[in-house]
């Protein structure tokens, strides 16, 4: 059915189950799904929707997007990569003079300079420069944080990792992923206390969570954008 609310339209199924309250999915080609109780009336249904209308059509624009986008980078004038959550275009910069590649921001732009213009020179530049500005990061946020935990890490690391944005050991050894540097700074917030979190509890039980919420209310919202945007993350 179509709803219109906040001067946007969008388009669910309504799926009737034998559950005790509502439950909105999006698929990975965006489309949007409502589980209601069975008899439950519409005007429930419609409520429980407009409730999530943002994260709603957030994430069904991000999974859109997613199909649609190219999904390997190039590495020439014009490209758009992430910074802190927004979008930079690159310009790049030969200089066969200089004696290291490396890249900074001027307003609306990434500027990245190289000696020689090769895709893999571009690459290699451009992960320096967030592996940089993700350890910087991570350090200042890790700081503002420390006061809320008699614990403290013993090592702090900032790592190329597929699979994951962040870790704890039982050594109370941190990793952070080098492309956190791309997300806005209350998701790097969230993976932080999410991983000093787990120095008290090292599982995800219901007293960590509780912790979370205790110093981030709102990280569902938080770790929502990584789940949305994350495949956006990329070099």
């Amino acid at each position: 059915m179509l709803h219109t609310f906040l001067d946007n339209t969008i388009d669910f199924n309504i799926v009737y189950k034998q559950r005790k309250s509502v439950g909105i999915y999006v698929d990975i080609y965006g489309q949007i799904e409502v589980h209601a109780p069975k008899g439950a009336p519409i005007e429930k249904i419609l409520h429980a929707v407009e409730d999530k209308w943002d994260l709603i059509l957030a994430k069904s624009t991000e999974m859109k997007d997613r199909i649609s986008e190219p999904k390997k980078k190039i590495y020439n004038q014009g490209e758009i990569f992430l910074y802190l959550g927004k979008s930079y275009t690159i310009t790049i910069l030969p200089n066969p003079e200089q004696n290291q590649d490396y890249c900074v921001i001027q307003q609306d732009i990434l500027q990245v300079y190289v000696k020689d213009h090769t895709d893999e020179a571009v690459k290699q530049a451009l992960k320096r420069f967030y592996y940089q500005q993700c350890k910087a990061l991570i350090e200042v946020r890790i700081r503002l944080y420390q006061k809320d935990f008699k614990m403290k890490p013993r090592s702090i690391r900032i790592i190329d990792d597929s699979s994951k944005w962040g870790s704890c050991s039982s050594k109370l050894e941190l990793h952070f992923n080098w492309k956190l540097a791309m997300a806005p700074v209350e998701v790097i917030d969230y993976v932080v206390v999410h991983e000093m979190c787990h120095m008290v509890h090292l599982n995800h039980d219901r007293s960590f969570w509780r912790l979370v919420g205790k110093m981030l209310p709102d990280y569902e919202s938080r770790s929502a954008w990584l789940a949305i945007s994350g495949w956006k993350m990329v070099v």
